[in-house]
């Protein structure tokens, strides 16, 4: 295996000690308990028993930490606290928090970690616990990775069963009824005589109650509302448009601001000319920033027009002006100087015996933009003791280091007040807008400061998704696929983001193989290697990350093998699916509700692809037909594992919008450059789907494996599921998104 088996066996001995006791960092950091940060601000009369959960006369607050960016994840941790609390759904408030070690996600490290999902050996065990003792002891609070789920799947119900039996405590202590005989329903205690105790009624007794520990969690057979179907709490405000995001906050005196940056990210501002825009309606102020220049003024359009006037004198980029340069910097970075690492060799993928068929090709995926429909926005209020941040962002305690480095406060004087985002799709887990804020708002201390970006510089600027090139080789013999050999060449995801803020290498990028390795094929031959290319565009992590580009490259070119040995593309996929039963389950699942192998009309094709990512795996049959040499899509089924579905409404809504948002972008956005400026500026030159191409996407979820997340999961097999069925509808083979450069859609 490598650089990587080189790699795991030195973490392997790291692990071994976090597993032994935490010798990485002494065993008190890592089984320390971070503090409660309810306690910091408790009012009188106030109970909290746990980080999750607050109590006052006056209502329930549920903490929700994991940032809700248009997934559901305020609701679903609401959920998870209020199954054990025994409340009514809805009658509770719920609030995202403050920043806090408390809050460390305990799932990503199964996803940092460099070992295959299904992997429960010792060696893999040990890595997951090294991970996650790093992650414990810095106190990363993160939502991303699809994690939100199974980090929140135990916790919040302990947390909600901790509070709950608090509640019987406080009530056993005023009634002097005994615990046992005491039950809980809709926010109350009841007692025997069919006496109700509200649990705020409690909650001033409940204050001065050590939190009871170590409660049994309820059975599967006795849950409300985990799997039942449920409104999601901000379903109401998004229907008629009240729902307050960032970008709607408006505070006293607070001060409009747009920035305008080098559009060769990175690039230096040599200079500019504003004598134009100073003398502009509503122009208050126009101050330089870090590679950039700022407009203050009375709104926001006023902001920007002041903008358009300044004369700017920028620098050159720090990549390839032109994007054919980009591509041909992949195609030599295949090579030893650029080798990331070697994720999997097993067998010899160079003897190829003289009776099988070699097939190779290479495949490309563009840089893609994130688009949410929220511009990025943030307000920042700059005093002498605190600053306070108004913003939806997904870490929370990295922003606050972030902010504290330019205006010279301590991180725990950062106050963030996190909000509802509208959209992200990784967008919101850069730092860049957030930073520029703080800057202005410096300049005007006491003031707050609103940075609202244009559409256009939210393009300009934003770091896509990586560009991927690979280079792919296989064999088939006797009917079957026997070697499968992939290069990929990209830039490093993990390297260029983490770099932004100050993170070294931590290992081989575990997102550059994502959505290859993790594929639970035994081939008998099986190479797969990645080459990190540096010196191109600044990238971040884009929905699905390296599993975005990961699950076309290796199940476009799977295809191919498998039309080249003239099997069946789904019966080859489960004949070769030995290596993670779940998976096997999972497309057998996707088969059996399209029916596979029913008769289809001429001109209509199915294609099928699996892709693990995220320790979810997630089938896709795509239905497509030749309508006088255009595409239309027809239908989507889809098959997805994630251990349990906590919502299925919401499960169905999220799977259904990832496919819709994975095929969108296989089709037709991209990011290219010219002079080292990106092409596309707005939503025009980057459509995504449009309503009248939509397909009928039937889902369903699966509850074989462990507890997962899918947020991301169903985006990367819709690229090559589709790309597949224009195969089978067409004999077109599409190696390039997006497709649109290659084949007409209706």
């Amino acid at each position: 295996m490598g650089k990587l088996k080189t790699y795991t066996r030195r973490a392997f001995l790291v692990g071994s000690a976090a597993v032994a006791g935490g010798v990485a960092f002494g065993a008190y950091l890592v089984a320390r308990t971070p503090e409660n940060p309810n306690l910091a601000d408790l009012a009188e009369g106030e109970a909290t028993f746990n980080p999750w959960v607050r109590i006052d006369a006056s209502g329930i607050t549920l903490i929700t930490p994991h940032a809700d960016i248009g997934q559901g994840a305020a609701s679903m941790q609401a959920a998870l606290i209020a199954e054990e609390m025994d409340l009514n759904w809805g009658d509770f408030r719920t609030d995202f928090g403050r920043p806090a070690a408390a809050y460390w996600n305990t799932a990503m490290a199964g996803d940092a970690a460099p070992v295959l999902p299904w992997d429960e050996g010792f060696g893999a065990r040990a890595m997951r616990a090294t991970m996650e003792s790093v992650i414990k002891v810095v106190g990363l609070q993160g939502t991303g990775g699809s994690t939100s789920v199974p980090d929140s799947f135990v916790k919040l119900r302990e947390a909600g069963a901790m509070a709950r039996e608090t509640l019987k405590a406080a009530a056993s202590a005023r009634t002097g009824i005994s615990v046992a005989d005491l039950r809980t329903e809709g926010g109350a205690v009841h007692l025997p005589d069919g006496t109700e105790i509200s649990y705020t009624e409690l909650a001033a007794e409940a204050a001065g109650i050590e939190p009871v520990h170590g409660t049994p969690l309820r059975e599967p057979s006795e849950w409300r509302l985990i799997g039942q179907q449920m409104p999601r709490l901000d379903i109401l405000a998004k229907s008629t448009g009240t729902q307050t995001y960032g970008l709607d906050i408006d505070l006293p005196d607070m001060a409009r601001a747009s920035v305008r940056m080098n559009p060769r990210k990175g690039g230096a501002l040599n200079g500019f000319d504003a004598s134009t825009a100073e003398g502009m309606p509503g122009v208050e102020q126009i101050v330089e920033i870090t590679g950039g220049v700022a407009v203050v003024a009375s709104n926001t359009w006023y902001a920007i027009q002041a903008l358009d006037a300044i004369d700017f004198d920028w620098g050159e980029a720090p990549y390839p002006a032109e994007q054919a340069d980009h591509w041909a910097a992949l195609e030599s970075g295949i090579s030893d100087e650029t080798l990331d690492s070697e994720w999997i060799n097993d067998g010899d993928v160079d003897a190829i015996p003289a009776d099988a068929v070699e097939v190779s090709a290479e495949y490309r995926a563009p840089y893609v933009a994130h688009q949410p429909l929220e511009p990025l926005n943030a307000i920042v209020l700059v005093e002498d003791d605190t600053v306070q941040v108004w913003t939806g962002h997904q870490i929370p305690r990295i922003l606050q280091q972030q902010v504290a480095a330019i205006t010279g406060h301590s991180a725990d004087d950062v106050i963030l007040h996190n909000q509802y985002s509208g959209g992200s799709f990784g967008h919101r887990l850069e730092f860049e807008y957030v930073k520029q804020a703080a800057e202005i708002a410096l300049q005007l201390r006491g003031r707050p400061v609103k940075l609202t970006y244009s559409r256009e510089e939210d393009f300009a600027q934003d770091f896509p998704r990586q560009i991927t090139f690979a280079r792919s080789r296989g064999a088939v013999r006797d009917g079957r696929v026997t070697s499968f050999d992939i290069q990929i060449a990209a830039p490093s995801v993990l390297g260029s983001q983490m770099g932004r803020i100050g993170f070294g290498a931590m290992g081989p990028d575990t997102q550059l193989p994502a959505g290859v390795w993790q594929q639970p094929y035994a081939f008998q031959n099986n190479r797969v290697r990645t080459y990190a290319v540096p010196g191109l565009s600044p990238v971040s992590s884009w929905r699905s990350v390296g599993a975005s580009v990961g699950g076309f490259l290796a199940e476009g070119f799977l295809d191919e093998l498998i039309h080249e040995a003239g099997a069946d593309p789904l019966e080859e996929r489960i004949r070769l699916c030995t290596l993670d039963e779940v998976s096997r389950l999972t497309l057998e699942a996707v088969g059996e509700m399209a029916n596979w192998g029913e008769s289809l009309p001429q001109g209509t094709g199915r294609g099928v692809a699996l892709v693990h990512s995220f320790g979810v795996p997630c089938a896709q049959i795509v239905e497509v037909t030749d309508v006088d040499g255009a595409i239309r899509l027809d239908r989507v089924w889809v098959a997805a594992d994630v251990g349990r579905v906590v919502d299925p409404v919401n499960f169905e809504n999220i799977v259904q919008g990832g496919v819709i948002w994975g095929l969108g972008h296989a089709i037709n956005s991209e990011i290219t450059y010219t002079d080292g400026i990106a092409d596309q500026t707005n939503y025009h030159s980057a459509e995504g789907m449009r309503m009248y191409q939509a397909p009928e996407v039937t889902v369903r979820g699966l509850e074989n494996g462990a507890i997962r997340g899918i947020g991301e999961p169903p985006v990367p097999p819709a690229a090559p599921a589709l790309a597949n069925a224009i195969f089978a509808a067409t004999g077109q083979r599409l190696r390039e998104m997006p497709f649109w450069n290659h084949i007409d859609f209706v």
